[in-house]
């Protein structure tokens, strides 16, 4: 299926041209067709040959309804531009170009109606003319008459050229379905109609209402007035929705595929049209069906802040417009370069960010450069944005620049010298106090720095420095060398707990010592001389292998509260194994 918007002042036969083609009334309501004017959205459909299915989505062309007309416009990536014959170019006219100039649409074809009642040359040439300076530029055009019939076969030829020109959807993308009508059916619930542009719909899936993030579940699906289990991009859809939040669905929401997309009140822009300066503070922002009050910061010539008064799912190359409703003007069309963009709190925050986004692609959808700036994201988050990772997560999901990254690494060695510098008798950096001195969001991003810093070490839920050695102070010398004089003739026999606290030597001045290299914890309360495992290893050498743990008790000439911890250290350090649950042997020993 293919989807195409009208365009065009009102009178010129939108409606009347589209009965004529699909033999389908388009307005809906008794009022419109009693007052021959289009006041709301309508939708009929054809087949043309080549081309299968072609729907339409029929706007209103009175500059009172222009919102309603944004509506449908919005999402649909093509137009049946209309000018009369017998009255040419008008105000209304010039309007709905600008607004498909500010949303950047590039397909069309002009139908030149009333063909019947004057000669259309001079109407197409002035129309092709305006158009050629909007993004649609040259236009195929054919001049008809709903009354007559005269060239509806040509026009239905130049539609089905026009589909085949059209991008293809991407139909595994994520689903954002803008609402152009809600209402509901006696014994069905509520229904939504809009453009799917992308992405497939199924009986079954669950959805998040953008506004509010209620979920709903699909209960059923139509196409063009025929049930269908699933629906691809790009198609006109009526979703019978349940749950929760789908009382509350009005024009102007979007149905999203759960978790996969950002909802922002402040986004960045790059502008189309007028100058930032020239734009007025308030203005209304038009994208998909929603029209939302903004209040407009410029940052540079072309760049400007927009804070919206309801938040919107919208995505980093997103195309939307500013409207001014009281001017019955489009000045800018925008293009979305940020939905997270930082705050603006120091003097020349504004004139440094219009640099920034400067560099960003045209398109703003440039996944190295937002992640440059950036420094560290999640990698969904990213996706969410609109934007493709550029390379894979560093740790979980997160996604760094490699020169932050890198930054992040010497910062971290930095930052464990001067915490050994402070505090000499703490046994290296604390994982927490670390993360806190990078601000990096998770203990994940440490563990994977620590992983590419040779100079670090992790132990015990604290960072050291492979070679670095915190100076005791003297006090701590002092106790440390009363041990080194208790161990001198009986290397195995720790001092016990009563002799430790006599020195002063609490647990946190015996992992100071341990850190410094003055002494070798074995456990909790329990330390020997640096070596003494080495030195312990070859007495036990020596013994018949395997040997008991009694056995190694007397060759160390120990008490068992120190053997039993030795053995367990040497077990873990590789010197000795276990044989069974009553002996060991050394490795050396084979």
């Amino acid at each position: 299926m293919h989807v195409i918007a009208t365009a065009g002042h009102v009178d010129h036969g939108k409606s009347a041209l589209l009965r004529a083609l699909t033999g389908m009334e388009p307005d809906r309501w008794a009022e419109e067709r009693r007052r021959g004017m289009t006041l709301d959205l309508g939708f009929v459909w054809t087949r043309l040959p080549g081309a299968g299915d072609l729907a339409f989505v029929d706007v209103p062309g009175h500059e009172r309804l222009v919102g309603n007309m944004l509506a449908g416009v919005g999402p649909v990536p093509a137009v049946l531009f209309v000018v009369a014959a017998d009255q040419g170019w008008q105000p209304q006219s010039e309007e709905h170009l600008s607004v498909l100039d500010a949303l950047g649409v590039r397909h069309g074809v002009l139908a030149v109606t009333r063909s019947d009642l004057a000669d259309p040359g001079a109407a197409r040439e002035q129309a092709l003319a305006r158009i050629a300076e909007s993004s649609l530029g040259k236009l195929p055009s054919v001049a008809v008459s709903a009354v007559t019939g005269t060239g509806l076969d040509e026009l239905r030829t130049a539609l089905a050229r026009l589909t085949g020109e059209l991008p293809d959807p991407d139909r595994d993308a994520d689903v954002r379905l803008w609402v152009d009508r809600a209402f509901t059916v006696r014994g069905h619930g509520t229904v939504v109609t809009g453009t799917l542009g992308a992405g497939t719909l199924r009986v079954g899936d669950r959805l998040q209402l953008a506004r509010g993030s209620r979920a709903v579940r699909v209960r059923g699906l139509e196409c063009l007035k025929e049930s269908r289990q699933e629906a691809g991009a790009v198609a006109r859809v009526a979703v019978n929705v349940s749950g929760p939040g789908a009382g509350a669905l009005r024009r102007g929401d979007a149905l999203l595929t759960p978790d996969r997309w950002l909802t922002s009140d402040t986004v960045d822009v790059r502008l189309r049209g007028d100058a930032a300066r020239d734009l007025p503070r308030e203005l209304t922002l038009h994208a998909g069906s929603a029209a939302v009050p903004v209040t407009v910061r410029p940052l540079g010539d072309d760049t400007a802040r927009l804070r919206l008064a309801a938040a919107l799912p919208l995505r980093v190359g997103d195309g939307a417009l500013l409207r001014d409703p009281g001017q019955h003007r489009v000045p800018a069309g925008v293009t979305v370069l940020d939905v997270r963009p930082p705050g603006l709190t120091r003097r020349g925050a504004a004139v440094a960010r219009d640099r920034e986004l400067r560099a960003a692609a045209p398109g703003g959808a440039d996944g190295t450069e937002e992640l440059r700036r950036r420094g560290l994201i999640r990698r969904s988050e990213l996706l969410a944005m609109g934007v493709h990772p550029p390379a894979e997560p560093v740790a979980g999901e997160w996604l760094a620049d490699p020169d932050h990254w890198a930054a992040l690494r010497e910062r971290l060695a930095e930052a464990v010298e001067e915490h050994a510098a402070r505090n000499p008798l703490e046994p290296g950096m604390p994982l927490e106090a670390a993360r806190q001195a990078l601000g990096v969001p998770e203990r994940a991003l440490v563990d994977a720095l620590l992983a590419q810093s040779p100079g670090l070490r992790p132990s015990e839920g604290r960072i050291h420095g492979r070679h670095a050695r915190p100076t005791l102070p003297p006090q701590v010398r002092a106790a440390v060398e009363a041990v080194r004089a208790d161990l001198a003739g009986a290397p195995f026999r720790a001092p016990e707990a009563e002799r430790l606290h006599e020195l002063g030597l609490t647990p946190k001045l015996l992992a100071a010592a341990e850190t410094a290299g003055a002494l070798l914890r074995i456990a909790q309360g329990i330390v020997l001389l640096p070596g003494a495992d080495t030195e312990a290893t070859a007495v036990l050498a020596r013994l018949e292998q395997p040997f008991t743990a009694s056995q190694a008790r007397r060759a160390l000439d120990t008490t068992r509260r120190v053997a039993i911890p030795l053995l367990e250290y040497l077990d873990e350090h590789g010197h000795t194994v276990r044989v069974d649950g009553a002996l060991r042997r050394c490795r050396t020993a084979g």
